[in-house]
């Protein structure tokens, strides 16, 4: 069955089960509201396995995300990409050889070897992909698993901390709060220690507004950018807050990391890091 061309195709191909690839993809594509589909081609261990994904992905117009550490079969693929003129990422690869670099010792080349790694790393690649499922507002009916939900009005930065978060390890879910709609109940029902609010000096948000409509070619003339509707966004967003006794969390002129560090901060005096 043919590709819609009109979607972008992305595969993932690994020597193991295919999950570090997956996830790196989708925390990066998270960026892109363009339709895309994922293909995962696991145990891809062979030179005659990994000239048949290139050439299928000659075929489809797919990027090809690649997590392979045997020297033999990367050097089959990238050949064989080349001729075909696929484009390629290197996952792994670059990573591999700086640290061989630091240590001064030879990577062992042993496929499967991310099947060793800690618990901690498998976390953190599963906090990723529940960020990735549950940005704005989206499968609302599993948000009560979320160690730390974050909401706001639109355009305060709620995916980009989720996403930084989600690399810490606490998997994260945002809600959008949409002007005249009410917040949904299952962000209601959540414990509120675990949930944070998200508020921006007016200004900031009005620019950064502007800018996203401009970028979409938008007209500039809504509500979205009024300011006399922007200050009641905000003020409804901050009364909903404190009724709901929600820490509220300013992004206003902060780097994505010290909003982080401020919303992990009030999460670890809750809950320690026991509750994770």
């Amino acid at each position: 069955m043919a590709e819609n061309k009109s979607d972008m195709t992305v595969f993932v191909v690994s020597d193991g089960t295919g999950d570090t690839g997956s996830a790196a993809v989708r925390a990066a594509m998270i960026q892109f509201r363009d339709r895309w589909r994922l293909r995962v081609f696991r145990d891809a261990r062979t030179i005659s396995e990994v000239r048949r994904v290139i050439a299928l992905a000659e075929q489809v117009g797919a990027l090809v995300v690649f997590s392979l550490v045997e020297g033999e079969v990367v050097e089959a693929l990238t050949h064989e990409a080349e001729e075909r003129r696929v484009v390629v990422v290197d996952l792994l690869g670059p990573l591999i050889m700086r640290v061989a670099q630091k240590l001064k010792v030879e990577p062992r080349h042993q496929p499967g070897l991310l099947h060793g790694f800690s618990d901690d790393y498998f976390d953190r690649v599963d906090a990723v992909e529940f960020a990735v499922r549950h940005d704005d507002g989206a499968n609302l009916r599993t948000l009560h698993e979320a160690d730390i939900v974050l909401t706001g009005v639109s355009r305060t930065s709620k995916t980009p901390l989720s996403m930084y978060l989600a690399q810490r390890g606490f998997k994260t879910g945002n809600v959008p709060l949409v002007p005249g709609m009410e917040p949904p109940k299952e962000l209601l029902e959540l414990n509120k220690h675990r949930v944070f609010g998200l508020t921006v000096d007016p200004g900031t948000l009005l620019s950064v507004r502007t800018a996203r409509l401009r970028s979409m070619r938008a007209p500039s003339a809504t509500d979205y950018t009024d300011p006399d509707q922007v200050m009641l966004e905000l003020d409804r967003a901050r009364k909903l807050f404190r009724a709901q006794g929600w820490k509220q969390i300013d992004v206003s002129g902060r780097a994505v990391e010290e909003n982080a560090s401020k919303v992990i901060d009030a999460y670890s005096e809750s809950f320690g890091e026991s509750q994770r």
